[in-house]
This record gives structure tokens, C-alpha cells and sequence, in this order.
């Protein structure tokens, strides 16, 4: 962890203030002063702010269900920040552990244990996430199995070297009149990693477009019952399952 992180997770200084605090001189681990903020430090570090030893919270892991016309980043933009439906103290000291672009849905974990993220996110790991998608063409009967031997072979995305890992497709529904113009097929998909707009440009790479997205399950975590801007703290059992 960083050390200003760490010192903010110990105290009730800002990170403005524990880099002043850094600045000054004021800050010692394992005895010696230490100045850099991005220095990293871990448990059995023996960290003091003059001369008082430190020691951090435990860590805070959430869900969310993410509304549309929000977005997985720490600072507000054209659209607000998903950490502002947390009513908990200092929740933009979080991060999300893998992000949704702004006009997709659903399920969305925070915490602010990098290391626990790390196990969420990276590709190594292979985690499992499923998305329900609405397409705007029909995926008609007699293409349907060449299209999920497709994603479980892998797709070649525009720019992009090597073929999407391994992917599973399930049709849900056949195509629905949306308006006069558009038609849509619901699928789920589940996928091991998460490259940039992975699940548009997939479907894109097939000749179809998505024109609706929402993330139900990340691995054994299930977005369940939980209302569009909802959340909870995570149990005990879900929480272990990244550890």
C-alpha cells in the first residue's frame, strides 16, 4: 500500500494533509523518515506519526448496483462518480474493481484492499463475469450454434493481436420489436478478462451491435436483488472468495 494511503487509513487526515505530514518530516518507518508518499509499505512495517505508531482499519469491500449515466472512476465528470451513491465516511478513498463504461449497468465492486481488487481484475486469474446483453439484430435459429462455437473458440478484435479468450454465449430470448426500426436478441455472455469495450467490439467482430448492457455476476458474486443505485457491504463468504 502506499504510504499516504496507509496513513489516511490509519488516521483522520486527508491525503492532502498526510502528504504535509510526509513533507514535514513528521513520518518515520521502521525508524527512519521517510518523505515519498508513493513509498510502499505493508503490515509489518513499524510506522509512526510523531513518534505514535499507526495502524490501519481493516479493509471495506462493497457492491453496487450501477446506474445507467454513471461512471467507475474516482473524480466526478460529465457524469458523477459511482462512489457517490455510498453513504459510508471517505468513500472516494475506494476504487472499483473492474469498471463499467457509463451506459452499462449492474454490478460493480469497491474497496479500497488493492491487492483483493488485483484478484478481481486481473487476467491471470481468469475470473468470470456475466453480462446480459440486448442486441439490435436477431441472431436467427440456424446461426446460433455456429455463434456460440465462435465465442468459445475466440474472436479476433479490431486491433488487437491474439484472438479473446474462451467465451460462453446463451441465448435468453429471441428477437423483441423494440420500435418500427430495431429488433434485438437477449443473450448472456460470460467472459475471463476485460479488454477495452470488450463486449461491444465481440459483437461487433460477428456483425451485430449491443444496444444494451448489464453485468449480473462477477465470479461467485451475484448482483441478486439489489435495486438500480443500491448497495451492501459484502459478507464474510464473499469476500474470501478473492482473497
Amino acid at each position: 500500500m502506499r504510504l499516504d494511503k496507509f496513513i489516511c487509513k490509519s488516521t483522520e487526515l486527508t491525503r492532502t494533509e498526510a502528504k504535509k505530514v510526509l513533507k514535514n518530516g513528521e513520518v518515520r518507518v521502521n525508524g527512519d523518515v521517510a518523505k515519498n508518499a508513493a513509498m510502499q509499505v505493508h503490515e509489518n512495517n513499524t510506522i509512526t506519526i510523531g513518534g505514535q505508531a499507526l495502524t490501519a482499519r481493516g479493509s471495506r469491500y462493497y457492491i453496487l448496483h450501477k446506474v445507467v449515466d454513471s461512471i467507475c472512476s474516482n473524480v466526478d465528470e460529465v457524469y458523477p462518480s459511482v462512489l457517490n451513491f455510498l453513504e459510508v465516511d471517505k468513500a472516494f478513498d475506494l476504487h472499483i474493481a473492474g469498471r463499467l463504461d457509463a451506459d452499462t449497468t449492474g454490478l460493480v465492486l469497491i474497496t479500497d484492499d488493492g491487492r483483493w481488487s488485483h484478484n478481481v481484475i486481473s487476467p491471470k486469474k481468469q475470473c468470470q463475469k456475466t453480462y446480459r446483453v440486448w442486441l439490435r439484430h436477431e441472431i436467427p435459429d440456424e446461426n446460433l450454434v455456429d455463434l456460440i462455437a465462435k465465442f468459445e473458440q475466440g474472436l479476433q478484435l479490431q486491433g488487437e493481436d491474439s484472438l479473446t479468450r474462451p467465451a460462453h454465449l446463451k441465448r435468453v430470448a429471441t428477437a423483441e420489436l423494440v420500435d418500427d426500426e430495431c429488433y434485438k436478441s437477449e443473450v448472456l455472455l460470460t467472459i475471463t478478462e476485460g479488454k477495452y469495450h470488450q463486449v461491444k467490439r465481440m459483437f461487433a467482430a460477428v456483425g451485430n451491435r449491443v444496444v444494451g448492457l448489464h453485468r449480473e455476476q462477477i465470479g461467485e458474486i451475484m448482483l441478486g436483488d439489489l435495486a438500480p443505485g443500491e448497495w451492501r457491504e459484502l459478507t464474510v463468504e464473499e469476500i474470501a472468495l478473492f482473497l
